[in-house]
């Protein structure tokens, strides 16, 4: 590594180090600089637990477990400047005592570690948030054999980077990642890089062929979900452009659960949103400012009256009071997943829509 002096228009390198040199420990700075921001790993990661020993009859702890994005349990274990020849064994105990856990055992071990780190938050609350779920959605989350590993250490041995491209080999979802301290003058740095799985992951093969990578899984439900998702986008922005509104002329289908066109008032969306329980037709709001969303919703619902009457029936309001943003609704049970229910699902969406579009239409050019 090297750092740049731009005002001599000059490189200059920095030395690199051990963590015991500098006096670094395992649990006290590796851990912990991890467990601040585990974004350093390459991706959103919520961390649940530090040195969870919760495994029935064994006193062993790893060092850190997090959730993905995905709701899949994360063991990250950390090593300083040697992996160890077993970090793999380990770890791979680790996750198969993990594969035990069931939803309301994860929810437990995080509001433990809440209780600790951020005492009043709710484990519930901030995993829904982070999974980017609806507040009424139920929390999938370690589902099956879906646990991952992530190794971390300042050298891996050959006989741990030879297991770990045989274990990737056999769908085994494991990561490694060189951390390196760099110094200069008084100036620490740290260097976090991916090495397994990598294009350049050959140099740490042994015995295997030079195609041992990730292997191509199948098409996993998830993109499954995406194309019915995007499926049934079409139909309904189909239908929309075929009703007296034009909202939706210009929108395209997604792979996500929602879909929105814009009412004209910055931060305030004319939505679709469907799920496995609910299809709903909805007037969102956020401007990305908790004040103005709220005075934004207050205004709307001191017109209430007003604005079920022009829809027809009443709507439910719900001001999200522990969330940034509002929403106003209209909503009828539906699975997404079932095509027998699109079509009933589909009529209501835009009927619906269309009448809000109506019912919101004179209220808004006030806020303009």
């Amino acid at each position: 590594m090297y750092r740049i002096n731009k005002t001599s228009n000059s490189v200059h390198s920095l030395e690199e180090k051990t963590f015991s040199s500098l006096g670094f420990r395992e649990r006290e700075h590796l851990q912990e600089w991890i467990a601040k921001k585990p974004s350093v790993l390459g991706e959103e990661l919520l961390i649940i637990q530090k040195e969870f020993s919760g495994f029935d009859e064994t006193n062993e702890r790893l060092d850190l477990l997090a959730l993905d994005k995905n709701g899949l349990l994360v063991v990250i274990e950390n090593k300083l400047d040697d992996s160890g020849r077993d970090v793999t064994w380990q770890a791979l105990k680790y996750a198969s005592y993990c594969s035990n856990l069931t939803k309301e055992n994860v929810l437990e071990i995080y509001q433990d570690y809440l209780d600790k780190v951020e005492p009043g938050k709710n484990a519930e609350i901030m995993l829904t948030e982070f999974l980017d779920y609806e507040e009424n959605d139920i929390l999938d989350i370690n589902k099956g054999v879906s646990q991952r590993i992530i190794l971390v250490a300042a050298n891996f041995r050959k006989e741990v980077t030879s297991t770990v491209l045989w274990l990737m080999s056999h769908k085994i979802k494991l990561q490694c990642f060189k951390a390196t301290p760099f110094s200069m003058g008084n100036d620490l740095f740290l260097k976090i890089d991916q090495i397994i799985p990598t294009k350049d992951a050959e140099e740490y093969m042994i015995g295997m062929a030079a195609k041992a990578q990730i292997d191509a899984e199948a098409m996993d439900q998830k993109y499954k979900t995406h194309q019915i998702r995007k499926e049934f986008w079409s139909k309904v922005i189909s239908g929309m452009n075929k009703s007296n509104s034009s909202l939706y002329q210009n929108i395209s289908t997604s792979k996500y659960h929602w879909i929105g066109a814009s009412s004209g008032l910055r931060g305030v969306g004319f939505n679709f949103s469907v799920t496995t329980k609910h299809a709903r037709a909805e007037v969102y709001i956020d401007t990305g400012v908790f004040e103005e969303n709220k005075r934004i919703f207050d205004f709307f619902e001191s017109r209430k009256n007003n604005i079920e009457d022009l829809f027809g029936e009443t709507l439910i309001w719900e001001r999200l009071d522990n969330k940034r943003g509002s929403r106003i609704k209209a909503e009828t049970t539906g699975n997404v997943l079932d095509r027998s229910l699109w079509d009933d699902m589909i009529n209501f969406m835009i009927k619906a829509m269309v009448d809000i579009e109506t019912a919101f239409k004179t209220h808004l050019k006030e806020l303009t």
